[in-house]
C-alpha cells in the first residue's frame, strides 16, 4: 500500500515552489507591458493553490511521528514529481498568445524540466520576455534535479529520503549519502553561485542583462534553451562561446 500523504506533502511543496517561480515572469512582463503577465498570474494562482491544498492534505497529524516511504513509494513520487509539475508548468504556454495546444506546451515544459533541450516553438526572437524567461526558469530548476530536491526536502519534511535517491540513482547501498540534507544544501549553494558567475561573465561579454541572465539559467543546467532562434550563434561571439563551454562542463 502507498504512503499517500508523504507523496502529497512533497509534490505540493514542490508545486508550491513551482509557483512561486511564475512571479519572475509576472514582474518582467508588467515591466514590458505586455498582457501575457495574466496567463502567468493565473497559473501561478492556480499552482499555488494545488500545491498548498496538497501540503494540508499530506501533513502527518501531530504525534504520529516519522513516516518512512519504502520502494514503491518512491517511485510513484518519482514519477508524480515529473509528470504534475509539468502539467502545471505547461500552463503558461497554454494561456499565454504563443498558440500552444496542451501537447506541444505539456512537451515544451517536460523537455524544460528535464533539460532535454527540445522544443516546439519557433519565432523566439519575438516572443516577450515573460515567455523566455519561463523557458529559461525551467531548465535551472530541472537542473538541480529532483535527486537534490529530495535530499532537501524530505528530512525537512521529517520523511526519509534515501529511497528516492536510490530510485533515481539506482544505487542499492544503504547509505548514499550520510548527511543528505547538508549535501543538498552545499550543491544547491553552488549552483545558484555559478549561475551567478555565469551571468555576469555573459554580460560582461555583451549580453543583456536579461539574455545574460536566462542563458545563465539554461547553461549550467545543460539545456540548451536560449532566447533566440538562432540560440548562442546569435551573438556570433568567440568570448560568449567560450563562457558557454566552460560553464556547461562545470555545471
Amino acid at each position: 500500500m502507498f504512503h499517500i500523504r508523504p507523496i502529497a506533502l512533497v509534490v505540493g511543496t514542490m508545486l508550491t515552489t513551482l509557483g512561486l517561480a511564475m512571479i519572475l515572469p509576472i514582474l518582467l512582463d508588467l515591466a514590458a507591458d505586455n498582457h501575457d503577465w495574466q496567463a502567468f498570474f493565473a497559473s501561478a494562482a492556480l499552482t499555488l493553490f494545488v500545491g498548498i491544498a496538497l501540503i494540508f492534505v499530506g501533513r502527518e497529524p501531530e504525534g504520529n511521528g516519522r513516516t518512512e516511504l519504502n520502494i514503491r513509494d518512491a517511485f510513484l513520487l518519482t514519477t508524480a514529481s515529473w509528470v504534475v509539475m509539468a502539467v502545471f508548468a505547461a500552463l503558461p504556454f497554454i494561456l499565454a498568445d504563443i498558440e500552444l495546444n496542451y501537447t506541444d506546451a505539456f512537451f515544451e515544459a517536460m523537455s524544460g524540466l528535464t533539460t532535454t533541450g527540445s522544443t516546439v516553438i519557433s519565432g523566439l526572437d519575438r516572443m516577450p520576455p515573460g515567455i523566455l524567461m519561463w523557458r529559461a526558469l525551467l531548465q535551472w530548476l530541472g537542473g538541480i534535479g529532483i535527486i537534490v530536491t529530495a535530499v532537501a526536502v524530505l528530512p525537512m519534511l521529517q520523511i526519509g529520503g534515501m529511497q528516492l535517491f536510490r530510485a533515481e540513482s539506482s544505487d542499492a547501498s544503504e547509505k548514499l549519502l550520510p548527511r543528505a540534507a547538508q549535501i543538498a544544501t552545499v550543491i544547491g549553494s553552488l549552483y545558484m553561485l555559478l549561475s551567478v558567475v555565469c551571468a555576469l561573465a555573459y554580460y560582461l561579454a555583451g549580453m543583456t542583462a536579461f539574455e545574460a541572465v536566462a542563458h545563465a539559467m539554461t547553461t549550467i543546467a545543460t539545456g540548451g534553451f536560449s532566447t533566440s532562434d538562432s540560440s548562442i550563434a546569435y551573438f556570433d561571439s568567440a568570448a560568449i562561446d567560450t563562457i558557454a563551454i566552460i560553464f556547461m562542463i562545470i555545471g
